[in-house]
């Protein structure tokens, strides 16, 4: 297998996984995305190919365990250990708490909380044993000050806050840096939230690993 260090981004699209990928990409990375859909992984695997970058795809549920153990799997076994993991997955669904259902709220927190234990589980033991490893989680300004028209996010956001939060604890006595990048408006391409400013900082934490989170906003 190649001696560059493997990133794995769990949700690919075109926007901040997009621009972690051609960061790390960039400076030696080997990436692997992992998206639901063939088409959002394709356009992004095209893109970064063009870049001369080495990236591969598979397709995996968030929402399902099963589908993320499996994709664990399978990138081990094709790819090797991972140095880096970014869970970048929200489901992004309107309502307030008078509206939401509760299989709603369930639904919506396998994917925004749930998805990035497993995640996280399929690659914590390797790196527990190699005594380093990096992971990363994408989070919100609404896990601080929740949204009440986004009821059920900002919930999901609030957890995995303190999912990253509870693990950076747990995982520090092993070598292991655990990092969260709290983005506090829309990510968009040409503004202060462009993709692209955003993956500067998880490449800054990455290397200096001196702090647990960093607030993105203006």
């Amino acid at each position: 297998m190649s001696d560059k260090p493997l990133l794995v981004i769990v949700g690919s699209g075109p926007g901040v996984s997009s621009g972690i990928a051609r960061k790390f990409g960039s400076n030696g990375f080997r990436v692997v995305l992992l998206a639901r859909t063939k088409p959002s992984l394709e356009r992004v695997l095209e893109e970064l190919r063009q870049l001369f970058i080495e990236s591969h795809g598979i397709l995996a549920d968030a929402s399902n365990p099963d589908s993320l153990k499996a994709a664990f799997e399978q990138i081990k076994n094709q790819y090797g250990a991972t140095d880096v993991l970014v869970y970048n997955v929200a489901h992004i669904v309107p309502g307030d708490l008078l509206s939401i259902n509760e299989q709603q709220l369930i639904e919506d927190f396998k994917v925004n909380t749930v998805g990035a234990l497993t995640s996280a589980q399929q690659v914590i033991p390797d790196m527990v044993e190699r005594r380093q490893g990096a992971l990363f989680f994408t989070g919100g300004g609404i896990a601080l000050i929740p949204n009440p028209l986004y009821a059920s996010l900002s919930i999901g956001k609030a957890a995995i806050h303190s999912l990253a939060l509870s693990m950076a604890e747990t995982l520090s006595p092993y070598g292991i840096y655990v990092g969260q990048v709290l983005i506090a408006d829309h990510v968009k391409k040409g503004t202060f939230y462009d993709p692209d400013r955003i993956a500067d900082v998880y490449w800054e934490l990455y290397n200096k690993k001196d702090q647990r989170e960093y607030l993105f906003r203006e």
